[in-house]
């Protein structure tokens, strides 16, 4: 195991800079990276780990990528990095190939007539990610979310969180963790204090939270209390305002909520760690580098996603030459730091080791891939979603077309409806929401929010609508996109509505239920490939 320096040996910039983790593409080559205002290229990259930075956060990329993306790191940096990732649905979400599981509502509404099995699928759902997070070399798993969704219109966290009810938020969150803590990862609660009653979407602006603190403490912040009761690594902070707390900062650069409320009267002694200062209820307000150091003042150990990372480590080096911040408060952070790396940088160690002590069993496949998307860790995926689904009613049974009876079929249409055609890693050709349709005789139709609406006068056809439907972060809404209630009117208009499938926001599916007394429903919490076929077999009432 690399031993962690003495602080006293590290200059100024090197503890600042120990408190940074940097946005990087999880892709392998530059030509690859999707978001090159915040993924640096591979020599700014490889610069800034050997500066000194702390940590990265990883996105894009399939698991094997990961797994040689994360040994890049490693071997670029003089200590080691806590590398971590985005996860909340499992490794699968993120990277493809690995265990995606449904959002964690879908175990919230498994809660609500059995917690007991809910918690269990909590604690096996953070072992699994946490089990196939080490295998790839990422050991901070950016879960759970803890947040407390009781607005249906929030746009960021909706499905992301357990559900609307404190108790089964904090029980579930820490099976979670303590699934999470069977392996050696860090995990996080987000968004602290609480970001589940917004209606606005922190990454494009600042959301207000009017309640008083009364309403806070019975609420927001029983989650919090509970993870760090379970032994949570880390609490991520929210880019909220909370006047009813501090009138002019949002939690995240607030000392008043993350050392005093947090730190001193929660008594949390772990890390607290930045939501992305690159989003723009934070960038947008107060610049690339005066938001890190009013973040440091906070209280904050980590700053995750500087707009400029050399430049937040410049701006809080020149705070504690000028006296604005101590050097203590840096080796306070550093310290926390050094504790969060002994956990896991032994494990970094090991995979190394393991790895090449793999290839000797199998040259051509690095011995802790094997440990993703096991049997067992689909076994529960699908239990999960089985009993998280909702269904109503089934289309009659339809055989599987030969070519021949398809042709000579009734005119059928697979109608899907997308936010975003361009950004959906759950379809492709092969997908379930379009293939199983395909085998019965149906032919697809794909749209999205940018697809003009045009009726044919002819247009006469039984249609399965699938619509694809949830909250998610710079979507700015959670609800049916214009071109989808179009359709559902149309459709019910006509007559031609012969079953839907929602798949993602159960508050969607209390919107449609209503106009739909009889028409076959099934809904799903997952829009993955695997819910998409779980939803498809009850709606047929076969096994597919």
């Amino acid at each position: 195991m690399r031993s962690l320096p003495n602080l006293d040996t590290l200059s100024l910039t090197e503890l600042v800079a120990q408190m940074l983790a940097i946005r990087a593409s999880g892709y392998l080559f530059d030509h690859q990276i999707l978001y090159p205002s915040w993924e640096p290229t591979t020599d700014k990259l490889k610069r800034l780990v050997e500066l000194g930075v702390g940590g990265a956060i990883l996105l894009g990329g399939s698991a094997a990528e990961i797994a040689l993306k994360t040994q890049q790191l490693q071997s670029w940096a003089k200590i080691p990095l806590l590398i971590a990732a985005d996860i909340e649905e499992g490794v699968g979400q993120r990277f493809a190939g690995a265990t995606w599981f449904p959002p964690p509502m879908a175990i919230g509404a498994i809660a609500s007539h059995n917690l007991s099995l809910a918690q269990t699928y909590a604690a096996r759902m953070g072992a699994i990610t946490a089990q196939e997070a080490l295998a790839v070399g990422i050991n901070w798993v950016l879960a759970p979310v803890v947040d407390v969704n009781n607005n249906p219109d929030n746009p960021v966290i909706n499905v992301r969180s357990f559900g609307d009810n404190p108790a089964i938020v904090s029980q579930l969150a820490s099976a979670y963790i303590q699934g999470a803590k069977s392996y050696p990862v860090l995990t996080a609660a987000k968004h602290f204090p609480g970001h589940g009653d917004t209606a606005a979407d922190s990454h494009l602006d600042l959301p207000v939270i009017p309640h008083s603190p009364a309403r806070l403490a019975e609420i927001e912040l029983p989650p919090f209390q509970a993870a760090i009761a379970a032994g949570v690594d880390a609490v991520m902070s929210a880019h909220l305002l909370i006047p009813s707390w501090d009138t002019e900062h949002p939690a995240t650069l607030s000392s008043h909520i993350l050392t005093q409320q947090l730190r001193q009267n929660m008594g949390f002694e772990g890390l607290i760690v930045t939501d992305a200062l690159v989003m723009g209820a934070i960038a947008n307000r107060y610049g690339a580098n005066e938001a890190p150091v009013l973040a440091v003042e906070a209280g904050a150990d980590i700053l995750l996603m500087p707009v400029d990372p050399e430049g937040a480590i410049q701006a809080v080096c020149t705070a504690v030459e000028t006296g604005r911040i101590s050097k203590e408060r840096i080796c306070a952070s550093v310290e926390r730091i050094w504790k969060a790396k002994l956990r896991v940088s032994g494990e970094i160690e090991n995979e190394g080791t393991r790895r090449q002590e793999g290839q000797g069993r199998n040259q051509n496949f690095p011995a802790p891939l094997l440990e993703l998307a096991k049997p067992e860790a689909f076994a529960v995926v699908n239990e999960i979603l089985g009993a998280s689904q909702v269904v109503r009613g089934n289309l009659p049974l339809m055989p599987v077309m030969t070519a021949a009876s398809a042709s000579e079929s009734k005119n059928l249409r697979n109608l899907i409806v997308v936010d975003e055609l361009l950004g959906c890693d759950f379809l492709h050709r092969k997908a379930p929401a379009i293939a199983l349709p395909t085998l019965r005789g149906y032919t697809t139709q794909l749209c999205d929010r940018h697809t003009p609406v045009v009726f044919e006068t002819d247009d006469d056809c039984p249609t399965l609508l699938q619509m694809f439907i949830r909250g998610n972060p710079f979507r700015g809404s959670a609800g049916i996109a214009q071109v989808g209630q179009v359709w559902v009117k149309k459709l019910l208009a006509s007559g031609n509505l012969q079953a839907l499938v929602v798949y993602g926001s159960p508050y969607v599916l209390q919107q449609l239920l209503p106009m739909l007394p009889s028409i076959p429903c099934v809904f799903s919490y997952g829009q993955m490939p695997t819910a998409q076929a779980v939803s498809l077999s009850a709606l047929f009432a076969r096994s597919i």
